[in-house]
């Protein structure tokens, strides 16, 4: 990863200046640094290797997205009824568990039994892009104040229980997550521990490792087991995922316990919060039901990806995984638009 020096800082700072971006894209960027520009800075550089005319046009790129898909009024636009939330909450896994002994949030994800089945692409990107939000405009402030530190950056928990070769067959609708958070949201994970994989991890981790990029790859580390003993390193017990516990927690109530549950106190305070903010900006219009469209910008090398997304698959097709409605048959639509794929 290149070394971002207070120079390079300095210049991107300044073509942002020279750019003369209108009020919108000013306001947007604010909402993303959150009164930290330079950290903001900072990971566009790391993310464009240190360049900062890349960095520079990545950036703006990004500013351009928000305003054309709103994203600065997403936590005011809640998914109902809830009962659809529900159904996302358990088939897209994710939550906040706690936090490490550094402050960092601990988000825990289930990749392995995460299923996305139970509502349209655009409802799993709008409520990906909500947790992304309110991370960042709640949680990280909320624990800058608490640490009496800048806490920007998150620990991701990647959980490959029930993971199979199917999985793969959701290689489209997490290539378009996967790249609006490298685009838009860049270097915000630490690092990404890998807990509970199975044999068959192996095998997919065969096709997903050379789409990512070199930072991303860096960050990934691959715990034995269930991975407790060495998280309990850098974070208290009452943190830890509930599939990273050896032993059952003293708490009766598994919704407690379970942090991709809609009843874990995270995810009751998120859901509250986008209700109280649609209420603050909207007080006197129903709630609409319908899913949020985001456009996905277009990223470099995307014939490279998909050509080498295809090679690897092809591997599996004595497998069993190839059919007519696998990855594999539909690769020629996914080349139009897949961008370089990072966690």
């Amino acid at each position: 990863m290149a070394l971002v020096t207070q120079e390079v800082i300095n210049q991107l700072e300044a073509l942002m200046e020279e750019d003369a971006v209108g009020e919108s894209l000013q306001k947007t960027f604010k909402n993303v640094h959150q009164g930290y520009p330079h950290e903001t800075f900072t990971r566009f550089l790391k993310a464009r290797e240190g360049n900062a005319q890349k960095a520079h046009k990545m950036l703006v790129d990004s500013l351009e997205w928000r305003v054309q898909n709103d994203i600065d009024n997403m936590l005011a636009k809640p998914i109902v009824p809830e009962e659809l939330y529900r159904g996302i909450r358990d088939s897209q896994l994710v939550g906040l568990s706690g936090y490490s002994n550094e402050g960092l949030p601990v988000f825990a994800v289930g990749v392995g039994l995460s299923t996305f089945d139970r509502a349209s692409v655009h409802y799993y990107v709008q409520s990906h892009i909500q947790i992304n939000e309110y991370r960042d405009r709640v949680v990280f402030p909320a624990a800058t104040k608490k640490y009496g530190k800048h806490i920007s950056k998150c620990i991701k928990i990647l959980d490959m229980t029930g993971l199979k070769l199917s999985a793969l067959n959701q290689i489209k609708l997490l290539t378009i997550i996967s790249s609006i958070d490298d685009l838009n949201y860049p270097e915000k994970t630490q690092t990404y521990y890998i807990v509970n994989a199975p044999y068959v991890f192996s095998a997919c981790w065969r096709v997903v490792k050379p789409l990512l990029q070199e930072r991303t790859r860096g960050k990934i580390d691959v715990l034995s087991s269930c991975g407790e003993d060495d998280l309990l390193k850098i974070m208290d017990y009452s943190s830890l995922p509930h599939f990273c516990r050896k032993r059952s927690s003293n708490s009766s109530k598994y919704s407690e316990e379970n942090c991709y549950s809609l009843d874990h106190p995270f995810h009751r305070q998120l859901y509250n919060y986008v209700k109280q903010q649609f209420l603050l900006s909207q007080p006197s219009q129903p709630v609409k039901q319908g899913s949020v469209h985001v456009t996905l910008p277009e990223d470099a090398d995307k014939e490279v990806i998909a050509e080498t997304l295809e090679s690897e698959l092809n591997k599996f097709k004595d497998l069993g995984v190839a059919s007519s409605n696998s990855p594999i048959s539909g690769l020629e639509k996914l080349k139009s638009h897949l961008p370089q794929l990072e966690f």
